[in-house]
């Protein structure tokens, strides 16, 4: 059982993380001033919308920013 629990334990910290950074939809619930980029295709190419959480009474901010060297060096600009 230990061994199995070991094997579990292991597979969860060696599977890599996401290689796209940013979320393909808005996320439902989001804290007052948490920003999250969001690549729904609604800004223009190399671009992806920066969502903002609001406090309760108030609406997200949502801007389109450009995405950073990293993001164009794996080619998610175009």
């Amino acid at each position: 059982m230990r061994v199995v629990a070991l094997l579990v334990l292991a597979a969860v910290f060696a599977t890599p993380a996401s290689a796209d950074p940013f979320l393909k939809r808005e996320p439902l619930l989001l804290p007052p001033y948490i920003s999250v980029l969001v690549d729904t295709g609604t800004c223009g190419a190399g671009m992806v919308m920066k969502v903002r959480g609001a406090i309760p009474g108030r609406s997200r901010q949502r801007t389109c920013v450009p995405m950073g060297p990293t993001q164009a060096r794996n080619g998610n600009t175009l």
